[in-house]
């Protein structure tokens, strides 16, 4: 996925209200940047790291600037808008590059399905294999204890709406369909990844009874860079 133009470059100077940032440029001029991530974005927004936005030609909005990826203290950029996830998995779906998922011709997005009033990210289709529903979420989340290890987690924070997610999937495989959890991975510094059960026990149980039930679980690495994000490896996914 290529972004419209190269991202620009500013100092980010702090996150708050969930969905604003505070940046300045090398010139000291500051402005606020429109940021696109409900979660927590430990260790992705901390003040002083390198940020990388966008702006927007639209005039009616009201920040036209927004924030796109980050750099932490360890030079590792990190994705930090999730609804770019979609895109890049989408394209990867697209190209063929996820091997596992490869096998399908048809491919819609965002359709309705469920007892729970869900959409699903991706539902593919073949003739002559089931259905494919396929639930994307993206992986920023790097152990802050040991930074160094490259270990990720998911969530990052509790999330009723990924426990309904799990629910959904779950309902789909008992139905005969195939159902597909994938970890789009959107940090620099994470080489694998798992469910962070300190974080929200319940979704690593309804995850762990998810997989017995013949969910699958795949986990794919971003490259990342200024100018584009594209999916670029599987990388192990450790329950």
């Amino acid at each position: 996925m290529k972004f419209t133009a190269p991202l620009k470059q500013a100092i980010l100077l702090r996150r708050y209200k969930r969905f604003l940032a505070d940046l300045r440029l090398n010139n000291n001029t500051e402005f606020t940047a429109h940021c696109a991530n409900t979660g927590k974005m430990t260790g992705c927004a901390d003040p002083g790291f390198t940020a990388y936005y966008s702006t927007s030609d639209n005039e009616k909005r009201k920040y036209p600037h927004s924030l796109e990826l980050t750099k932490n203290q360890f030079q590792q950029l990190i994705c930090v808008n999730t609804g770019l996830a979609n895109k890049v998995v989408e394209e990867a779906l697209q190209a063929k590059l996820i091997e596992p998922l490869s096998n399908y011709s048809e491919l819609q997005t965002e359709v309705k399905y469920g007892q729970e009033n869900s959409r699903i990210d991706f539902l593919l289709k073949q003739t002559n294999l089931p259905d494919c529903y396929v639930e994307v979420k993206s992986v920023t989340l790097l152990s802050q204890t040991s930074p160094h290890s490259g270990q990720g987690y998911f969530p990052d924070a509790k999330t009723l709406r990924g426990q309904k997610h799990l629910r959904e999937l779950i309902d789909m495989r008992q139905q005969g369909h195939r159902s597909v959890l994938l970890f789009a991975v959107l940090h620099e510094g994470i080489q694998h990844v798992s469910i962070a059960k300190h974080i929200d026990e319940k979704y690593a149980l309804l995850l762990q009874q998810a997989m017995q039930q013949g969910v699958e679980v795949l986990a794919y690495k971003a490259n990342i860079s200024a100018s584009e994000i594209t999916l670029a490896e599987q990388v192990k996914f450790i329950l």
